[in-house]
Parts: structure tokens; C-alpha cells; sequence
């Protein structure tokens, strides 16, 4: 499945738009993250822990969105966006979104 953050795909055209597709994940914080990333503000530096698990949490939310969009017969996702939101104290969600469509 292509997907782009651009409004159309460069060299193709749109035959049919689908409908808006997307995918999310809802991540909570664990609690051995927790502690060494409080080292990471007392110290500096990247904290890793959270790192992987955004990048695991957006990669999933991305092929939930593709699924949608291969449900729907789509060839391409266009105007990918992603989001993140705080749901609770410890836990953010991670939303991709864009439009599902058809190539000629």
C-alpha cells in the first residue's frame, strides 16, 4: 500500500476517492520506563524507552490505517497526518489518518 503526506501521488492520478481511513493506538507508560526516564530528566539525553515505544505504537496505528484502506479497495493513501493526545495521566494515544483512493 503506498502512502503519502502529500494530496495526491506524484505521476498518478486519482480515479475514485474512498473515504478517510485511519488507525490508532492507545500506549500507556510502563512502570520500569518510568523510573529510568526519571533518571534521563535528572541527567539529560534521549530517553530511549519512550522512543521505541512511540515508533512501535505509530508503525502499528499506520497498518491498522492500511487495512482500512485495503478493506475499502483502496491502491494509495493520501494526505497521511499523524497526531498524538494525551488520554490519561500515563497513557497517550497515537492517530494516523488520511484518504483512501483509487489510482488510474
Amino acid at each position: 500500500m503506498l502512502y503519502v503526506t502529500t494530496p495526491e501521488v506524484y505521476g498518478r492520478e486519482i480515479k475514485e476517492v474512498l473515504g478517510t481511513v485511519t488507525g490508532n493506538v492507545v500506549q500507556s507508560k510502563h512502570v520500569g520506563r518510568d523510573i529510568m526516564a526519571g533518571f534521563k530528566t535528572i541527567f539529560g539525553g534521549e530517553i530511549r524507552g519512550y522512543t521505541e515505544m512511540l515508533t512501535e505504537a505509530r508503525q502499528e496505528a499506520t497498518q491498522r490505517a492500511i487495512a482500512e484502506a485495503q478493506a475499502l479497495g483502496a491502491d494509495a493513501i493520501v494526505n497521511v497526518r499523524f497526531t498524538t493526545s494525551a488520554i490519561m495521566q500515563g497513557a497517550s494515544e497515537i492517530l494516523v489518518y488520511g484518504t483512501a483512493v483509487k489510482l488510474k
